[in-house]
């Protein structure tokens, strides 16, 4: 089973139009409403492609009560911790003229200290039967900064964590050494405060995260090639190319991807043909996170991970 925590989840409404005119009155074609947000959406393809997983973090109000119903409907394992503030809602609007995705997102509301203990509490019990463990998205106002480092602490050396956050809540989580930092280059570059706009400068922001305590660091840039190293090994690989409808939620796919590879025994560069697989596929789909196997199968053979 693989863990996926997430503090920020999201109840997504995606609107779909012909064409989107701002300043007009627009009328939707269709309209989809699920549970989703980062860690949510790992979990929902890892169950796409048939990997046991759970999703955990914090859901509150109605929306929260809509997110535990579609998980529930879509048999997806959850083990969420109840908070009064309501869980924010997010829009996505897909304008089908020039194939844009625009995001609308509700800011978290925050969360009072004795729900994060409770939540590392149930991470703990969780962690008995994990196989691996993806943190994923920002924190709510407030939260503890150290909240991530905790939870890789609670991880130990057992069970492999793929951390996909920025700023400090992953200066903290660095010092307890995740086994992947999995990050894309506009939120690396805000960590390091420093410019990542070439492939020397990538590779030593990479080079300064491995020093700084990550085993491995994966950068992602959409439809660039995707870097990868250990501070010592680098490896690049491409992207297949394919007809996107709504990239939202392919670094999510490409994380849990990244994560089914590495409780199958390989190696973080054997997975990232599955993960950029993953990753691809999500794109294909007008929902985040609603990958379709035989889309992964399909693309996974096309991925080719070589040394730099």
């Amino acid at each position: 089973m693989i863990i996926c925590l997430g503090t920020t989840p999201t109840l997504q409404r995606t609107m779909t139009f012909a064409r989107l005119e701002i300043d007009a009155v627009n009328r939707a074609a269709s309209v989809r409403e699920f549970a989703s947000g980062k860690s949510i959406n790992v979990a929902r393809v890892l169950h796409a492609i048939g990997e046991p997983s759970i999703a955990t973090g914090f859901v509150g109000g109605d929306a929260g009560r809509s997110i535990r119903a579609d998980l529930d409907r879509a048999g997806i394992a959850h083990g969420f911790i109840g908070v009064e503030p309501p869980t924010r809602l997010c829009l996505t609007l897909i304008d089908e003229s020039n194939r844009s995705a625009t995001e609308l997102i509700e800011e978290s509301k925050p969360v009072e200290a004795e729900h994060y203990r409770a939540l590392l509490s149930r991470l703990a019990e969780l962690l008995e039967r994990a196989k691996a463990l993806v943190l994923a998205g920002t924190l709510p106002p407030g939260a503890p900064p150290r909240f991530y480092a905790d939870c890789v602490s609670l991880a130990g050396v057992s069970v492999p964590v793929i951390l996909d956050a920025k700023g400090e809540p992953l200066d903290w989580a660095l010092e307890r050494r995740p086994t992947v930092v999995k990050i894309n280059r506009a939120e690396l570059s805000q960590t390091l405060d420093a410019e990542v706009d070439d492939e020397d400068a990538v590779r030593g922001a990479m080079r300064q995260m491995v020093v700084r305590g990550a085993q491995w660091v994966v950068v992602t840039a959409g439809k660039r090639p995707t870097y990868l190293t250990d501070g010592r090994r680098f490896y690049t690989a491409h992207t297949p190319q394919v007809e996107a409808v709504n990239p939202i939620g392919s670094g999510d796919a490409f994380a849990a991807g990244l994560s089914a590879g590495l409780t199958c025994g390989q190696d973080v560069p054997e997975s990232i043909p599955l993960a950029i697989a993953c990753a691809a596929a999500n794109a294909m789909t007008s929902d985040a996170g609603h990958v379709r196997r035989e889309d992964v199968d399909q693309l996974v053979t096309q991925v080719r991970v070589q040394p730099v």
